[in-house]
């Protein structure tokens, strides 16, 4: 099924790489006009220029979505150069580097500025993207054009204790914020929900994709999930591709897990 995002205009933070790249491409597939935001101009600019490479609709943004007002700028760009916006995918987002050889940090191993970072980038960048949507769309809405779709990476591990501590807890406040957000939104048309991916190779998780033990790595990642393989950024973005098309015209409040069954429990036996 093509067309899924046909005619909207959708802004998608942390586009440079990951997950926000494959969102950029597999939405503008679907007939998107993206916006690709990133806190990194270069890899921002060439995501776009894949999207346009693919004959779609696109342009590169730099923002930090830590920074209200570059958030701003993100959807007065989108405006700018659209109209309007439909939909914002939240999906910037970083953790604490592991420790080298270890792996993982434990709570009393992170740093101050390290978890301020995290909380910055995780949590009020959402809340920042958030704002700054439901804004426009109040404004949209004026003109007879209400409504809007926002979609937020979470994570598993903020459902189920996964992964980093503090981490965690960053996402598991994504996780309220979309349930909470939208309760609040809800008479305005505007749909808020979130995706919890589980174990991806991603540069945003302090792994190299082109390592030469990509393959080891994804092989470990596969055997905590029960299907079997890891999580592909293109999974995570199909989700979200879902929850903004209209396909979900009446899902609201959602944290979907991607995690191939990670957070449904273990298989006892056989």
């Amino acid at each position: 099924m093509q067309g899924l995002l046909e005619g909207k205009v959708a802004l998608i933070t942390g586009a440079g790489s990951g997950v926000g790249r494959a969102a950029c491409l597999l939405f503008a597939e679907h007939g998107a006009k993206v916006i690709a935001a990133d806190v990194n101009a270069d890899n921002a600019s060439e995501t776009a220029a894949m999207v346009r490479a693919q004959n779609g609709e696109a342009i590169a943004v730099e923002c930090d979505v830590a920074d209200p007002a570059s958030v701003d700028h993100a959807v007065a760009a989108a405006v700018e150069a659209f109209g309007r916006l439909d939909c914002l995918y939240n999906n910037a987002g970083i953790t604490i580097s592991p420790v080298p050889g270890k792996g993982l940090r434990s709570l009393i191993e992170c740093e101050g500025e390290d978890m301020r970072r995290v909380s910055e980038v995780n949590v009020m960048g959402v809340v920042h993207g958030c704002q700054s949507a439901i804004r426009q769309f109040e404004r949209q809405a004026k003109d007879g054009q209400g409504g809007g779709a926002i979609v937020s990476t979470a994570s598993v591990a903020g459902l189920i204790g996964y992964g980093g501590v503090f981490y965690g807890a960053t996402k598991g406040a994504v996780v309220q914020l979309t349930r909470a957000l939208a309760i609040e939104v809800a008479d305005k048309g505007i749909r808020v929900n979130a995706v919890c991916p589980a174990g991806m190779l991603t540069h945003y998780a302090g792994m190299d994709p082109d390592s030469e033990h990509r393959d080891r790595i994804l092989e470990g990642m596969g055997r905590v999930h029960p299907l079997g393989r890891a999580i592909d950024p293109r999974d995570t973005a199909s989700a979200a591709l879902f929850l903004c098309s209209d396909l979900a015209s009446n899902v609201t409040g959602v944290n979907l897990p991607v995690d191939g069954g990670l957070s449904a429990g273990r298989k006892v036996g056989g």
